[in-house]
C-alpha cells in the first residue's frame, strides 16, 4: 500500500516512522517533509496547505490512505478536498476541524453540551477585552480565536500584562487575523496532560495520556512555545481519571459532534487540565499533538495503518484493545537559539546517531540534509526520544543521547518530566 503523509515536522517523521513498521505499507511520500524524513520516505516538494496540488498527487500515484499531520491544511478543508474525489484521508472535515481552528466554537460546544471547561468570555474588540480585565480576579488565561501554532494562550498575572497581551494579540496582530477575536478565560489550577483518541464518528478509543511541556525553559518559565519536550504514560492519569475523561468529555464529545450533524474520522486531541473537582478541557486540536506523538507512538504495538484505515472506513470497533509496549517514553525537544522569537537557521547538525536504536530515536522537527550534511531549519529542530521500563531511565537515555547532539546555539530543557518525578519524590 502507498501512504502520503502531509507536513514537515517531528509529528510527521514519528507517524512514518511508525506506518514503516506496517507489514501492508509498501512505500511511503511525504509532502513536503524535512532533512531526517527524507532518509525514510520519499519527500515531495508540495506545501501542505496546497490542498489542490495534494489531492492531484495522491490521484495520480493512487495513493491509498493520506494521514494529515499540521492544523492549517485542516481548517482549509483538506479533508473535504480529498473526500469529494473519494481518495481516502485520515483527517476531520473542515466543519470538524472548527473545534481547534476557533477557540470560540468549540468553548461554545463545550458549553452547549456540558463539557467541563473554564469559565469564558468572548471580545472582537480589543477596549471591552481591556476593560473587562480590569474587573476580574488574576491570573486570567488570554486566548486568540484562531491558529496561533501553539503559542495563542497566554497566561496573565496583572492588568498591565493583560493590557499589552490584547493589544499584542487584536491592534498590533501579533498572530494575524487569529487574534480579530479573543477570549478572557479563567485559569484552572491543577496538572496538565493531553489525551489523544482514534475516533471514525461512531466509536472513540483514547491513546495512552502524556504531559506536554509547553515553557520554553526549566520550571515551566518563560513563553510558551509549540512544546520543549513531553513523556508517556503519565501518572496523573490515573484509571479513574481516564474514566472520568471517557464519560464526560471523549464520549460527549463525539455525541455533541453527531448532534450538531458533524461525522468526525481522525484524532480528537482533548488538551485537559487535571483540577481538584475533576478533569477540565482546556483545548481541543484536530490532529496528532507534537511532541506528544514522539512519546505515545513508539509505545504503541498494534498497526497504525490498519488503525488509520479502520477510522476511515468507519470500522474502529472491529479493532478491539490496543497493544501497548509495557514502557515508559521521554522526549526532550533541541531548539535553536532565540525560540519561540526571532532564531537563525542554516546552522551544521553534529552528533546524531548512525543509526536508530531501539529505545532511542531521534524525529527531525526543523532540519534540511544537503551536501551530505544535517543543517537546522526551524525553531524546534529535533526531538530526542528515550524508551525504557520507567520515565528516569527513559529520561536517561534520551539526555545521553542530547548531549551528543551539537549545534550553535542549541538548546534544551533539562527538566522534562520534573512534575511526576517530584511527586514520586515527596
Amino acid at each position: 500500500m502507498k501512504v502520503l503523509v502531509v507536513g514537515s515536522g517531528g509529528r510527521e517523521h514519528t507517524l512514518i516512522w511508525k506506518l514503516k513498521q506496517s507489514k501492508k505499507v509498501d512505500n511511503i511520500f511525504c509532502a513536503p517533509g524535512n532533512g531526517g524524513i527524507s532518509k525514510i520516505a520519499k519527500c515531495v516538494n508540495i506545501k501542505a496547505d496546497n490542498i489542490r496540488a495534494l489531492a492531484d498527487f495522491a490521484a495520480r500515484n493512487k495513493i491509498h490512505l493520506t494521514v494529515v499531520g499540521p492544523e492549517a491544511p485542516l481548517a482549509a478543508g483538506i479533508a473535504d478536498e480529498f473526500t469529494k474525489r473519494k481518495l481516502k484521508v485520515f483527517a476531520p472535515d473542515k466543519s470538524a476541524s472548527q473545534l481547534e481552528s476557533s477557540k470560540v466554537f468549540s468553548k461554545e460546544f463545550m458549553r452547549k453540551y456540558h463539557i467541563p471547561t473554564a469559565a469564558f468570555k468572548v471580545f472582537t474588540t480589543a477596549a471591552e477585552a481591556i476593560g473587562f480585565c480590569r474587573t476580574v480576579e488574576y491570573p486570567v488565561v488570554i486566548k486568540a480565536d484562531g491558529l496561533a501554532a501553539g503559542k495563542g494562550a497566554v497566561v496573565v498575572k496583572n492588568a498591565e500584562q493583560a493590557t499589552a497581551t490584547i493589544e499584542n494579540m487584536m491592534v498590533k496582530k501579533q498572530f494575524g487575523s487569529a487574534g480579530d477575536t479573543i477570549l478572557v478565560e479563567s485559569f484552572l489550577q491543577g496538572q496538565e496532560i493531553s489525551v489523544m483518541a482514534l475516533t471514525d464518528g461512531k466509536t472513540i478509543v483514547p491513546l495512552l495520556a502524556s504531559q506536554d511541556h509547553k515553557q520554553a525553559f526549566d520550571g515551566d518559565r518563560g513563553p510558551n512555545t509549540g512544546g520543549m519536550g513531553a513523556y508517556c504514560p503519565t501518572g496523573f492519569a490515573t484509571d479513574e481519571i481516564m474514566t472520568r475523561i471517557n464519560d464526560y468529555v471523549l464520549a460527549p464529545t463525539l455525541s455533541g459532534l453527531n448532534k450538531e450533524g458533524i461525522t468526525y474520522k481522525g484524532v480528537l486531541y482533548a488538551g485537559l487540565m487535571i483540577t481538584p473537582g475533576g478533569p477540565k478541557v482546556l483545548e481541543y486540536n484536530c490532529r496528532f499533538g507534537d511532541p506528544e506523538t514522539q512519546v505515545v507512538l513508539p509505545l504503541l504495538r498494534t498497526d497504525l495503518y490498519e488503525l488509520m484505515m479502520a477510522v476511515v472506513n468507519r470500522k474502529l470497533a472491529s479493532i478491539g484493545q490496543l497493544s501497548w509496549r509495557n514502557d515508559s517514553a521521554a522526549c526532550v525537544v533541541m531548539a535553536s537559539k532565540g525560540y519561540p522569537g526571532n532564531y537563525t537557521t542554516g546552522v551544521k547538525i553534529g552528533g546524531l546517531p548512525n543509526k536508530d536504536d531501539n529505545n532511542c530515536v531521534v524525529f527531525h522537527a526543523g532540519t534540511v540534509y544537503k551536501n551530505s550534511q544535517y543543517m537546522t531549519s526551524g525553531g524546534r529542530v529535533l526531538g530526542v526520544v528515550g524508551l525504557d521500563k520507567n520515565l528516569q531511565l527513559a529520561l536517561n537515555r534520551a539526555y545521553r543521547t542530547v548531549n551528543k547532539i551539537k549545534f550553535e546555539g542549541a538548546r534544551y530543557r533539562k527538566d522534562i518530566g520534573f512534575r511526576v518525578l517530584n511527586l514520586k519524590r515527596k
